[in-house]
């Protein structure tokens, strides 16, 4: 060949489409090609397939394979004269190296893609049951079921049927092959054929009608016996006839396999029978099913066998399907189901998971089914198996715009056509898009882009799933407002029954309350309006994820209806969407914090700028919190204008703490390390403690101010008890507090004490007043002489009590005492001063150990409220809080002498030196600390939800279930949550009473 025309074939050959143009002249200008080879009809044939290398390839290799001459001869005269076979097998060799393969192995099965007559164009069960009515054996039957899968591939690749329609065929296909094989395997068991009478329910997408190329094929298996067969033998009988079928399809021989057939959707799954009668199957999705199971039911259809047995399964089985959007838990159920499968895609697969990744079809799927277990029990026309027209069914009744309908009907039959290409290469079970430049090239040219192939399928693929992404809140939760808003002429809209449904499915225990408060946020045609309608979609999806949906929407209206005129409130939920999602979560997790944002709803500002772990709702320094509280006092012009100021920023900062406590908590897992738990816990005390320190600090300012101006005529101090003084106060806590004071030189004392008693009495009185704003209670009952001693005594006085009257219970709670707010130099000697008692020089006696142990067993009995579980009581429970407590403060007053690292006054910080001490092991301490923050986690959520502090878990269910959703458990798992309580104090219990009680 001359130079110039090498350059012109190679020319020729790039505008093609070839790749490798040195490889194809090679192939052309070959014996097999001779007598056509500048034939311009092969070369713009080739040119028009997915990959013209690969198709070149497949049919020199397929012309070799030719069983002589005339046959040679016979394929390369048809496929010059008939452009229908030219364009199907070129099609197929370019798109398949599996099916090339198949054509190389019986090469005159190109034959079956020369007919085409009007009726072949879109098969069903019936012809391809004479397609495979000559299988005699698995292997045969393997042949007969690859021969009509080419002409499925024909059609397909040429575009004769759509994505929709290849599908219905495949699944007609495996409809057939079933068959075949149940004959296959009677035949070679006539006496088990005989006993039973055996139904083949297909599920999944062969029970849809839109399976893939490869897939599993999902069955049940029912059966019944014959007259005078007992059921046990029947059952046998055909469980042996449904084990061969399996095999027959299952089985790898020198042809392959066909597809695994699946039985794992039967009732126990893999550890239930593979056969059960019609009355057995009923009993078990009558007691024992779960709701997938139902939602599965959705595309079950007899496809073999005994056609009466599998309609009478059909018959008693849907109308429980139609039943399951009843169950409690139903929507959560679905939604935990598909946030489990994404879960459990590989890290390194999920960007390129085509089916379960974000925005894959299955979104598309589990959305359709919600709707119909949702609506499909009032409106049959739902009722389809089938995707796609399902979603029109759903359009058409208007439970789904038209316009969103029509959008995830273009990307389904996208992500379809682009899955069942993907298969089609090697007929092998993926549903991973491929990274190789040369496989995307092949499959963009497949779904005819061919001018960039691999960029133009990126984009489009990218730009379906985004599509796709959007699907739960477009398609079942927009319905909802177009049911409470003005719609244009003609447009169809969910009816008021059709939303009262989907809301009760969604969890709003009052639909018909939730209808109004969508109504008057979202009707009308302002602004405001049209904001809301963006807005409420996704809020509804995570309110309808809390526990109390009902309570968040109708909170949601409440702050709306406070701040809807402000311009930046709705900028602030719609332009920044962690604002949006942390509001939702803040508003449906319990009463604390929406009744903190309805004092003051511009707290609202706080939850933008991220949220979270950072920004707004990260936790105020104290020094920063002081300097804030003591300047608004400063401006005040009274005490009572100076406290009511302070209260307020408490509240505002109570807020910020209760909001990003939910936000990082809610959808924490229960099996989350404990150090992130611990974490939680550590800075939900630190902030509480923190915030109560600086009102204290502010309170006493404004106090003296107004009463005694710049000096108050003696030094002052307020020092922290119990959890306050531990750094470890909890929403509902008080302020555990003791009183001293130290007159001022030339001052009095009786005047001294007189002035310091009125600061105590009027900060506890400013602090308590009725308001807007919480109270902060201040408790001082752990004063020397508890309440019958004075509440305010002098440095000397409790010199003098300490060293003459203190009991080992006061050097206990010494231990965490701590000046909080006043004089600093005044606490720092109260320090000095109880530094002795509460770190005694050589430790505890045996006396003062034994008082300890029978206070502690005195409380247990006495103080436990009557009837309450002391099993679930977090404070005074065995393994609770006392428990954890007294255990690490007996440790701390025997060894804080010689281990300086126990001299702190907190828990968890004791706990741990303790450890590094060797006074306790890793494990038991470990076990102690895990007791603790759960016991403190539990009051914590208690307080937020309730809005008032307990020390049990809830009674009522909506209240105890949101307790499960701040410590990680999803709905439906309250048991899981007290089991995991029990089990957790138990073992801190017996730690305890090796460590505490043990001589």
């Amino acid at each position: 060949m001359t130079p110039g025309r090498r350059s012109s074939t190679f020319t020729r050959l790039l505008r093609h489409g070839f790749t490798d143009p040195s490889a194809a002249e090679r192939l052309l200008d070959g014996p097999e090609l001779a007598t056509v080879r500048n034939d311009p009809v092969l070369l713009e044939a080739l040119g028009a397939t997915a990959d013209p290398d690969l198709a070149l390839h497949g049919l020199v290799r397929l012309l070799e394979a030719q069983p002589g001459p005339t046959a040679h001869r016979e394929l390369l005269d048809t496929l010059i004269a008939a452009k229908p076979l030219r364009d199907r097998l070129l099609g197929i060799l370019g798109a398949s190296t599996a099916l090339a393969d198949h054509l190389t192995r019986h090469p005159t099965d190109w034959h079956a893609l020369v007919t085409y007559e009007p009726h072949d164009l879109h098969p069903g069960v019936t012809e391809f049951e004479h397609g495979l009515a000559e299988a005699t054996d698995p292997v045969t039957l393997r042949v007969a079921y690859r021969r009509c899968l080419l002409s499925i591939a024909a059609r397909d690749v040429c575009g004769t049927t759509g994505v929709a329609e290849t599908a219905a065929e495949l699944a007609d296909l495996a409809t057939a092959t079933l068959r075949t094989a149940l004959a296959l395997a009677e035949a070679a068991a006539p006496e088990d054929a005989a006993a039973c009478r055996l139904a083949v329910i297909a599920m999944g997408k062969c029970g849809g009608h839109e399976l893939n190329y490869v897939s599993d094929v999902d069955v049940i298996f029912v059966a019944e016996p014959t007259e005078d067969t007992p059921e046990t033998q029947a059952l046998r009988s055909a469980t042996r006839l449904a084990s061969h079928l399996m095999r027959i399809c299952s089985e790898t021989t020198v042809e392959g396999s066909i597809w695994p057939v699946d039985a794992n959707l039967r009732p126990e799954g893999r550890n239930g029978p593979l056969v059960r009668t019609l009355s057995s199957h009923v009993a078990y999705y009558q007691r024992w099913a779960k709701t997938w199971e139902f939602q599965a039911l959705l595309k079950a259809r007899p496809v073999a066998g005994d056609p009466g047995l599998g309609q009478a399964y059909l018959d008693a089985l849907h109308p429980l399907v139609w039943q399951a959007a009843e169950r409690e838990n139903f929507v959560p159920d679905v939604q935990k189901m598909r946030r489990r499968v994404v879960e459990n895609i590989p890290a390194a697969e999920v960007d390129r998971e085509l089916k379960l990744g974000p925005g894959g079809l299955r979104d598309v799927e589990f959305a359709v089914q919600l709707l119909q277990l949702v609506h499909g029990r009032t409106d049959p026309s739902l009722r389809s198996g089938t995707t796609l027209d399902a979603l029109q069914a759903l359009a058409a009744g208007g439970y789904v715009g038209r316009e969103d309908a029509a959008r995830l009907d273009e990307a389904y039959r996208f992500l379809r056509s682009l899955e069942h290409r993907i298969q089609l290469y090697r007929l092998r079970r993926t549903h991973l898009v491929p990274e190789a430049e040369a496989d995307l090239r092949r499959l963009g040219r497949s779904l005819g882009l061919r001018t960039d192939p691999v960029t133009g399928l990126t984009r489009e693929w990218k730009r379906h799933t985004t599509v796709v992404r959007r699907l739960h809140e477009k398609l079942f939760y927009r319905p909802l407002l177009d049911a409470v808003a003005q719609l244009a002429p003609g447009e169809a809209r969910l009816s008021a029954e059709a939303a009262r449904e989907r809301l009760i499915a969604l969890g709003y225990a009052d639909p018909a309350a939730a209808l109004r408060h969508l109504e008057a946020l979202a009707s009308g045609v302002t602004r405001k309006a049209a904001i809301q309608r963006t807005l409420l979609p996704v809020l509804l999806g995570w309110f309808a994820d809390s526990a109390d949906p009902d309570a968040g929407l109708l909170n949601f209206r409440k702050v709306s209806d406070a701040l809807g005129k402000t311009p930046w409130y709705l900028r602030l939920l719609r332009d920044e969407g962690a604002a949006a999602e942390n509001l939702a979560r803040v508003l449906s997790a319990g009463r604390l914090a929406p009744d903190l944002l309805m004092r003051a709803p511009e707290a609202v500002a706080l939850l933008g700028d991220g949220g979270g772990d950072g920004g707004n709702l990260a936790p105020r320094p104290r020094a920063a919190l002081e300097q804030e509280i003591l300047a608004a006092v400063g401006r005040a012009g009274s005490a009572v204008q100076g406290v009511t100021a302070a209260r307020g920023v408490r509240r505002r900062e109570l807020f910020r703490t209760a909001a990003a406590d939910i936000i990082r908590s809610y959808g924490t897992e229960s099996s989350a390390a404990e150090a992130d738990q611990g974490a939680l816990v550590d800075r939900v005390g630190a902030a509480v403690s923190d915030l109560t320190k600086a009102t204290l600090a502010g309170t006493l300012r404004a106090v003296v101010r107004e009463g005694w101006g710049d000096t108050l005529p003696t030094r002052f101090a307020v020092i922290g008890m119990g959890r306050f003084g531990g750094h470890e106060l909890g929403y509902g806590s008080d302020a555990d507090v003791l009183f001293v004071h130290e007159p001022r030189e030339g001052v009095a004392e009786q005047e001294a004490s007189a002035a310091a008693n009125r600061v105590v009495a009027e900060m506890r009185r400013l602090l308590q007043l009725p308001s807007a704003d919480p109270p902060l209670l201040i408790d001082a009952d752990l004063r020397p002489e508890g309440k019958s001693g004075p509440l305010v005594r002098t440095l000397k006085s409790y010199e003098a009590y300490y060293r003459r009257w203190s009991l080992v219970w006061e050097s206990q709670a010494l231990l965490r005492a701590e000046p909080v707010a006043g004089d600093a130099d005044l606490g720092r000697r109260f320090v000095e001063l109880i530094d002795p008692l509460r770190y005694p020089a050589k430790g505890l006696t045996e006396d003062a150990v034994r008082e300890i142990r029978r206070l502690k067993a005195r409380m247990e009995s006495e103080r436990l409220p009557r009837g309450a579980d002391p099993k679930l009581h977090t404070k005074l429970g065995p393994g609770g809080l006392s428990d954890v407590e007294w255990t690490v403060q007996l440790l701390q007053l025997r060894h804080a002498h010689r281990e300086p690292g126990l001299r702190t006054t907190r828990t968890r910080e004791a706990l741990a030196a303790a450890r590094a001490a060797g006074l306790l092991s890793a494990e038991d301490a470990e076990t102690l600390d895990e007791a603790w923050v759960l016991a403190t986690r539990v009051r914590n959520a208690v307080m937020l939800v309730r809005g008032r502090a307990g020390d049990t878990f809830p009674t009522e269910p909506r209240e105890l279930a949101a307790v499960g959703r701040y410590l990680g458990y999803g709905a439906g798992h309250v048991g899981d949550m007290l089991d995991a309580y029990r089990r957790t104090t138990r073992r801190a219990r017996t730690v305890v009473e090796d460590l505490f009680y043990a001589d």
